[in-house]
């Protein structure tokens, strides 16, 4: 198990990060770029010191400033798979991996049979005397991942492992690397971009922001109830806060929005992109929500066009190509926005028992 909190203070950024992680569980940690991802990974790893707090993994202290306790990165417990992998150019896949067990005090032959079997769990059998340029990128992922678990980790470390690869390759490695996951009885921590990636290979997310926890959670609460706009943008919807009052939440002085649900306080707002409907003139009928919009950008997305509108809120629409060229909409346009209130979700803004930096 993982427990440490992590305190950096370096060139300006300050990072503060409240990390554990169990034996077995596959933990993502996502955020923008700033956000102080790497840094918590190349902390872990014993690359950076922590300005303060501490490290302790299988009850072990690693790092812990107040009482000048640190381990070098070659005696931690720990395997770590970089985004472009760090292959040794010269080494075979066979040796690539047998580096590990040979650092940890195996001899050549047996470094080597250990590195076989790995070989073998990756189905790279007829790739162990290719060296990292005559390998694919699929390839060069489950070397490294190989090296990285040959050592027996106690903590696994993923830094972007996906995002050197082809969209086709990183379909298929990612269900391997999910495959291999599981089967790692350490703790595991995976830094991405990726929503998907984090969604199909971790147990519970971590969302960092400005060196801060701004959520954490299953994958199920965290894409029902986003707590900020990172958040919303991440997992697909429209996120707005203000204060409800039964079924009516102000926005602002000017502005509020009508939802099927009541609460009151204060709140988050949010509905997908698909409930926002466009009309070039004010809409008759069962929309209570309504409101004058201009089209501010215009962008595919997958196999709708997404909308970005500006107005008394900002929101994105998702509509059809037929829709749009009905609509003739292009950016600078004004038109009408309508959201019913059925569609919208609604919920606390604070979670009870934990203060959330907001």
């Amino acid at each position: 198990m993982l427990d440490a909190h992590l305190v950096i203070d370096r060139a300006g950024f300050h990072l503060d990060l409240a990390l554990r992680i169990r034996a077995g569980e596959v933990v993502a940690l996502l955020g923008p770029n700033g956000a102080g991802k790497t840094t918590a990974l190349r902390t872990l790893a014993g690359l950076i010191p922590l300005s303060a707090g501490h490290i302790t993994l299988d009850g072990r202290d690693l790092d812990r400033p107040d009482a000048r306790r640190w381990t070098p990165t070659e005696r931690r417990p720990i395997g770590v798979v970089f985004q472009d992998y760090l292959l040794f150019p010269h080494l075979s896949a066979l040796d690539n991996i047998a580096f590990g067990p040979r650092r940890h005090g195996l001899d050549r032959r047996h470094a080597r049979q250990v590195a076989g079997e790995w070989l073998d769990r990756m189905s790279l059998t007829g790739q162990s005397h290719h060296k990292p340029r005559q390998l694919s990128g699929g390839q060069a992922q489950r070397v490294a991942l190989a090296r990285a678990l040959a050592v027996d980790p106690a903590l696994l470390l993923l830094d972007e492992p996906l995002a050197a690869l082809d969209a086709r390759t990183r379909l298929d490695t990612r269900a391997e690397l999910q495959h291999h996951l599981a089967a790692h009885p350490g703790a595991t921590l995976l830094v991405t971009h990726d929503p998907l990636d984090a969604l199909v290979l971790a147990d519970r997310l971590v969302i960092l922001e400005d060196g801060q926890v701004a959520q954490e959670g299953d994958a199920a609460t965290i894409t029902a109830q986003p707590r900020t706009d990172y958040v919303a943008r991440l997992v697909g919807l429209n996120l707005h806060r203000g204060r409800a009052d039964g079924h009516t939440v102000r926005l602002d002085a000017d502005f509020s929005l009508t939802t099927a649900d009541r609460l009151d306080g204060e709140v988050f707002v949010a509905f997908p992109p698909s409930a926002v409907a466009l009309y070039p003139q004010r809409p008759d009928g069962s929309p209570r929500n309504v409101w004058p919009a201009t089209i501010a950008g215009i962008q595919r997305h997958g196999d709708n066009l997404r909308i970005q509108l500006s107005g008394p809120i900002a929101v994105v629409a998702d509509i059809t190509p037929a829709a749009a060229a009905h609509l003739h909409l292009a950016p600078g346009q004004p038109l009408w926005a309508a959201v019913k209130a059925t569609e919208t979700r609604i919920y606390p803004a604070t979670v009870p028992g934990r203060q959330r930096r907001q």
